[in-house]
């Protein structure tokens, strides 16, 4: 059975915009891209759903989440001075007040969000991975969850990379066509180098993709540069010994295997020349996420530097704990805007286009993830992962170019329609394959049960 699905543009991202034009989906493919004439004749039984005013687009895809944490959407806000007190607050209470079943309900309510906001596919790093991989199944959209591994101490590092490895083999039973499994050696501060050695060798050898947390902070520099500051402090309090690499974070990955790996590194502000050359020249990619470094005071990632290096580049909304929103129509204007401020950090990218930011959140996280031949492109062949926002609103009219639109006067509440492998997965204002009103429900009970124990 094939569906033309048509609307006044379609934007395939590999090239220009269409207008009156749709997409024929068979099964689980794009059969054909045209005008909405020539599908029909093309196509001649086919079912047409036209939707009038409206674009279609390649899914998006979130190349840095933690759907896990999305319980705690506003939780931490009294917190965001201080890097330091965020994360043990973040981690206490998921570790000690949050139940599995709070933390299934939390990655499914994420997953949620991200198929009505027009995101196909999520790049996941969770330390509850089995939550989140059942909540990409239920919601049925695609991803790769990466299981979180920590352990500073090296010491202990044999007995962590075990638990992992003891993990990833529970995770690999869940996997489907859709949904995969990856590693994450959390990040510089929280994984020793013995640790990050073994998770990098385990990677290449089982064939897993690898994502980590990188050059995030200014703590995390001086750590790892001058083996001081908040982080330094922290790990001496608990009695372990720091030996200082006096490296960057991205030459100390280099130092102990992971850019072997070609690993999608989250964040990635702050980097020097070298660096950037290190990422280009390793295949290293890149999760870029302009508002969560923005709200966290984290700073500015030279978007435009990396690009001109070639590194394969998506955008990632993080945690909305560092967030609040997943949005890619917002997180593509903050990046677009951003870059052409300038700051303190002189990175003033003022050659990017909204045709550029678009392609980061289709055709560059489907690059960043290593499926780009499948996904980020409205094309013949590919599989049929798209979205369709309205360009009816009065917050858009008048339309003169549907990219500009997108980009400028759009966001996730003007997605109407979210298709995943030919499958919909969001339409007529419900996500289809879960019980939301249920999730909504226990989604409120989580957050007034941490909201009394934050009180205490």
């Amino acid at each position: 059975m094939t569906t033309i699905y048509s609307a006044q543009w379609i934007v395939p991202v590999s090239s220009a915009p269409l207008a009156e034009g749709g997409i024929a989906v068979s099964d689980d493919r794009i059969a054909a891209v045209g005008t909405r004439e020539t599908l029909r004749q093309q196509f001649p039984g086919a079912e047409l759903r036209d939707f009038g005013p409206a674009a279609i687009i390649p899914g998006l895809i979130n190349s840095h989440s933690h759907l896990e944490l999305t319980a705690m959407r506003g939780y931490l806000e009294n917190e965001e001075h201080d890097f330091f007190a965020w994360l043990k607050k973040l981690t206490i209470a998921r570790l000690e007040r949050m139940t599995a079943d709070d933390l299934n309900v939390s990655a499914q309510w994420g997953a949620c969000e991200a198929a009505r906001a027009g995101v196909t596919c999520v790049a996941d790093a969770s330390d509850a991975a089995v939550e989140s991989m059942n909540a990409l199944r239920a919601v049925r959209l695609r991803g790769i969850v990466f299981q979180e591994s920590f352990g500073p101490d090296p010491r202990l590092a044999q007995e962590n990379f075990a638990k992992l490895q003891a993990k990833v083999t529970r995770l690999r039973e869940l996997e489907t066509a859709l949904v995969k499994c990856g590693v994450s050696p959390h990040a510089p501060y929280t994984v020793c180098g013995p640790q990050l050695e073994l998770i990098a060798r385990f990677a290449l050898l089982e064939e897993l993709p690898l994502m980590m947390h990188a050059a995030e902070t200014l703590m995390e520099v001086a750590l790892l540069s001058e083996g001081r500051g908040a982080f330094a402090d922290g790990l001496k309090s608990r009695g372990i010994e720091w030996q200082t690499p006096s490296a960057s974070p991205i030459q100390y990955l280099k130092q102990h295997g992971i850019l072997a790996t070609k690993p999608l590194l989250a964040h990635c502000i702050h980097v020097d020349g070298a660096d950037i050359e290190t990422l280009g020249e390793t295949g290293s990619k890149i999760a870029h996420c302009p508002k969560s470094n923005s709200k966290l005071r984290h700073g500015v990632a030279p978007l435009t530097k990396f690009l001109e290096q070639g590194i394969a580049t998506g955008l990632g909304s993080d945690s909305v704990a560092s967030n609040n929103v997943c949005d890619l129509f917002g997180e593509a204007r903050y990046a677009l805007l951003l870059s052409r401020s300038g700051s303190e950090w002189k990175n003033l990218d003022s050659d990017l286009s909204a045709h550029d930011v678009l392609q980061l959140a289709t055709r560059g996280g489907a690059s960043a993830l290593g499926i780009s031949e499948e996904l980020g492109a409205l094309q013949e062949g590919m599989q049929a992962d798209f979205a369709i926002v309205s360009l009816n609103g009065t917050h858009q009219l008048p339309v003169y170019d549907p990219v500009s639109t997108l980009i400028f006067s759009s966001s996730a509440r003007d997605v109407v329609l979210t298709v995943v492998a030919g499958r919909e997965v969001y339409c007529d204002g419900r996500v289809t394959n879960v019980d939301e009103d249920r999730l909504r429900a226990r989604i409120k009970e989580i957050g007034q049960k941490l909201a009394a124990d934050g009180r205490r």
